[in-house]
């Protein structure tokens, strides 16, 4: 019996791969800093959307995610 592909699943894929690294020559990074949490995107002079990172997947927990210091370590992998 033939085994079915999943269709639009990472596995086959089909919506693209975070391993691959796309070089750009320009680039805009946004910040948005709350009490709560910190976000950092990385776009293209077009607008679109390169990469982002959430202090919150770095490692900061709970209030700390808030911190300038989370903003950093969410700046530093994002950009990298």
């Amino acid at each position: 019996m033939k085994e079915k592909k999943e269709t639009g699943s990472r596995k086959n894929g089909r919506l693209g791969s975070r391993k691959s690294a796309r070089r750009i020559p320009k680039g805009l990074i946004h910040v948005q800093a709350s009490f709560n949490n910190t976000i950092v995107t990385v776009t293209d002079v077009r607008g679109r959307v390169v990469y982002w990172a959430f202090a919150g997947t770095c490692g900061r927990g709970g209030t700390r995610r808030g911190t300038p210091f989370a903003a950093q370590t969410a700046a530093g992998n994002a950009v990298q």
